[in-house]
């Protein structure tokens, strides 16, 4: 069979391949042997084939942190799982192959629906619905305020947000994305500017913004902690700008504001995604979480695949194109 590997770790048009790589091992107990069928190209896949991910893999080897299969072989004792049965298989796995062996436990049979859509469901829906729900509590009719709206966890929370009854306030770069993400279902979208907090105080009418979620750091995080209102919460989930937070001390001091970190892969996080990835999966099946897609290849153009990535816009790895 064959898989994506880098070679070394670096830029990725330089150290991606398709390459012959070794065939699984037939599934042990309480494991299943899973045919990949497409996955996303996420910017954290960028870091990690760079090495600059938290969580990274053995080199040369595969990479690849979400997709969705068939289960082609049953190991013994998994009662819960069918042959032909589509599953979302586990994160940090490297699952850029064609075929791979897991364990079991936690899998489960995923309702027929857009396949590319499904592929994207392990990451950014789970982190979107965590985010709204474990460091602050909101009530229906309050705000969520976000930059960087149009990434893939911006969309989500947008759907997971009005799916829970909340509002969103969305800041974005460009206007030509305004009236995309409004059909989206956003409430109010801002293009960045110097005026962001005035217009975004005039858009809530005293509304109660109880989170922000920052996933472009530096001055943009202290945008949000200067719009949320008093004891708000401020969750940074990715450093899409700088590595740095630049967050002015009266946000803090004198409202309140609480500033914390999310990361996927952290062992409580980690725990509770299963059944956040449960409670939006009928928004991923009806069509109200919906993540455009820039662009399909097939593996074995996963260099284009690469480029296309780092240009922006979601890429999908279509294994059944092969």
């Amino acid at each position: 069979m064959k898989a994506i590997q880098i070679s070394a770790f670096g830029e990725p048009r330089d150290v991606l391949r398709w390459a012959d790589f070794p065939e699984p091992p037939a599934p042990a107990l309480n494991e299943v042997l899973v045919q990949l069928e497409a996955s996303p190209f996420n910017p954290h896949d960028i870091y990690v084939i760079k090495g600059g991910f938290p969580v990274l893999p053995t080199v040369p080897g595969p990479v690849g942190n979400e997709g969705v299969g068939r289960v082609i072989g049953l190991g013994e004792n998994v009662n819960h799982l069918a042959i032909g049965d589509r599953v979302l298989l586990p994160t940090f796995t490297w699952l850029w192959r064609e075929r791979m062996t897991v364990s079991a436990a936690g899998l489960f049979a995923l309702p027929e629906a857009d396949l590319h859509q499904l592929s994207m469901l392990g990451i950014n829906p789970p982190t979107a619905a965590l985010l709204l729900s474990e460091y602050t509590t909101l009530e229906p009719g309050d705000w969520v305020v976000q930059n960087a709206a149009n990434s893939g966890v911006g969309r989500a929370v947008i759907s997971i947000a009005k799916a829970r009854g909340y509002k969103t306030l969305n800041i974005v770069r460009r206007p030509e994305l305004v009236d995309e993400l409004q059909a989206a279902g956003a409430d109010v979208v801002l293009v960045t500017s110097d005026g962001t907090k005035a217009e975004a105080e005039k858009a809530v009418d005293g509304g109660r913004i109880g989170l922000g979620i920052d996933s472009v750091g530096g001055k943009a995080i202290g945008v949000l902690a200067d719009i949320v209102s008093p004891r708000a919460a401020i969750v940074a989930y990715s450093i899409l700008d700088s590595a740095t937070m630049s967050i002015p001390a009266w946000s803090p001091i004198f409202k309140q504001v609480t500033v914390h970190g999310f990361f996927l892969g952290n062992p409580d996080s980690a725990a509770a995604a299963p059944a956040a990835v449960r409670d939006v999966l009928p928004l991923v099946v009806n069509g109200a979480l919906h993540t455009p897609v820039s662009g399909v290849y097939p593996p074995s153009a996963i260099v284009e695949a690469a480029i296309h990535a780092e240009r922006g816009g979601k890429v999908i790895l279509d294994f059944t194109a092969e």
